[in-house]
């Protein structure tokens, strides 16, 4: 079973990225690098790694941006900034836009590493725990919270938490749940209408069904689990 951790590395310098993919390998990460601000932003605040290295310096793009743009839009994944520049104000600013660690370079991976495994810790720590779905019983539960769903929705919320943070097209969706049906792909937008209104007010829940312009639906939030 792959048991690697997932992570991002954000560097504008491929050989740079192909380097910290390598040498984080070696310490038990899955890595994906990403080359600019624009393409990894979605990332940031998805929920498909478990942390995130970025550099300070992305070509015309500003690390410190990218960082503070992700914070401001939820990312709460832990990131360490890389940088060449290591006086003070650039890593105060660093920290200040939402990094949790920053690093000068150069540096050595074992320190990366063990950075990274610091932060995972205290981020596992701080984070809630998910709802949890009960094939069994249908149905959806919090500390708090139950709902009773019917066995189409159940297979919906299912299905998008099998694919959290990515987002399923209406109709990938309706040949999933509803292939052979004679309904039209409207039914995916009513059952998740209906989804919607049971998971009222979504914080209860830790997530909720965000419509992607153009790509589908997907799980906005910790996702629940079996």
């Amino acid at each position: 079973m792959n048991t690697q951790t997932r992570l991002l590395v954000v560097d504008d310098d491929p050989e740079i990225c192909s380097a910290l993919a390598r040498g984080l390998a070696l310490h038990g990460y899955a890595v994906e690098t990403r080359n600019r601000a624009e393409t990894a932003l979605a990332d940031l605040t998805g929920h498909r790694f478990a942390a995130a290295v970025v550099d300070v310096m992305l070509g015309a793009d500003s690390g410190i941006a990218l960082v503070r743009d992700a914070r401001a839009s939820g990312a709460q994944l832990p990131i360490v900034m890389l940088s060449a520049l290591s006086d003070v104000d650039h890593r105060a600013a660093g920290l200040e836009a939402g990094a949790d660690d920053y690093i000068v370079k150069p540096f050595s991976f074992d320190e990366l590493a063990a950075r990274l495994k610091v932060q995972e810790r205290r981020a596992a720590t701080l984070r809630p725990a998910p709802a949890r779905l009960s094939p069994a019983a249908r149905s959806l539960s919090t500390g708090t919270r139950t709902v009773t769903l019917t066995d189409r929705e159940f297979a919906l919320l299912a299905l998008l938490a099998d694919h959290a943070g990515t987002p399923l097209p209406r109709g990938e969706i309706f040949d999933a749940l509803w292939a052979g049906d004679s309904r039209s792909e409207n039914v995916v937008d009513v059952y998740i209408g209906y989804l919607r209104k049971k998971l009222k007010p979504a914080s209860d829940f830790g997530f909720e069904i965000a419509t992607v312009r153009h790509k589908g639906f997907c799980l906005d939030g910790l996702p629940p689990q079996r």
